[in-house]
């Protein structure tokens, strides 16, 4: 599906950058990106960081606030570590709006772009928690606080669960992106046919056997493009809204430069199946 305009092509990722979180997201905001992905989740997190990164790209004028989409999460304590942005003994809904609230802190906004369930409080379907906190999150959005809903790390089972039983639906999907599960195609299918967003992430990271591929090798030549681009311009090219963690600034610029060419009809469908039709 084509993603509306008011979405970036590309999400900075923002985890596992620990003490070099401002200087990345102020590096990644200089080389063009305008998409920015965090969580309140300070095990993995600096969501701090992030936001005097922003601040400071702002106040330099290097980027308005009205260019950016910034996106943080919701992580229900087993995701978290001792560090916890809220009171474990509250309910729900509670939690919700205190992370929220220490959010809008760190991010120094007045509002985020879009605010995603940082994953299912359980394995199997959608409980009563997760509900409640989804309902929490159909409040934040009621008043403004955030623009868009989201959900990451779910099954096609869950998401459908969630979406039956939502008065708002998930503008998003973030889920980890495997090529050895057809690129996540079932949930992806469930995005496209009920206009929700599919937001991949760790394209690279957990697909590290791909770039083997002779097939990838020739596609790559062809476009005289790196595997890493084909990737990302495939995802893009099968409406997938690509995250990038890198933190290397040429790296960056190369991740971006995706956006000057698209991939045939061939090779996207020969991607899509590569490693499916290996195992197969």
């Amino acid at each position: 599906m084509n993603k509306p305009e008011m979405f970036p092509d590309f999400l900075y990722g923002t985890a596992w950058k620990e003490d070099r979180t401002q200087a990345l997201v102020e590096l990644a905001l200089a080389k063009g990106f305008r998409g920015i992905d965090t969580a309140n989740q300070r095990k993995h997190y600096v969501e701090q960081a992030v936001g005097a990164g922003l601040a400071t790209t702002i106040k330099q004028g290097i980027v308005r606030r009205d260019d950016l989409f910034v996106q943080t999460k919701f992580t229900y304590q087993r995701g978290q570590d001792h560090r916890l942005p809220y009171d474990p003994h509250a309910p729900i809904v509670d939690q919700v709006d205190q992370s929220f609230a220490k959010s809008l802190k760190h991010l120094q906004l007045g509002h985020v772009d879009s605010y995603v369930l940082h994953g299912p409080s359980t394995a199997n379907g959608i409980g009563p928690n997760d509900r409640a906190a989804w309902k929490a999150f159909e409040n934040l959005h009621a008043r403004g606080l955030t623009r868009h809903l989201g959900i990451s790390n779910v099954s096609l089972n869950q998401l459908d669960q969630l979406c039956q039983g939502a008065a708002v639906l998930p503008t998003f999907v973030q889920n980890r992106c495997y090529a050895n599960k057809g690129w996540d195609r079932a949930v992806r299918g469930y995005c496209r046919d009920n206009g929700i967003v599919y937001q991949g992430f760790s394209l690279l990271t957990a697909n590290r056997a791909i770039f083997a591929m002779p097939a990838l090798k020739v596609i790559s030549r062809r476009y005289q493009r790196s595997p890493s681009q084909i990737i990302f311009r495939f995802a893009l090219d099968v409406g997938m809204l690509p995250l990038t963690g890198t933190s290397n600034g040429d790296h960056m610029a190369l991740d971006l430069a995706v956006e000057e060419f698209s991939l045939e009809d061939e090779d996207i469908h020969q991607i899509e199946g590569m490693l499916v039709s290996e195992e197969n």
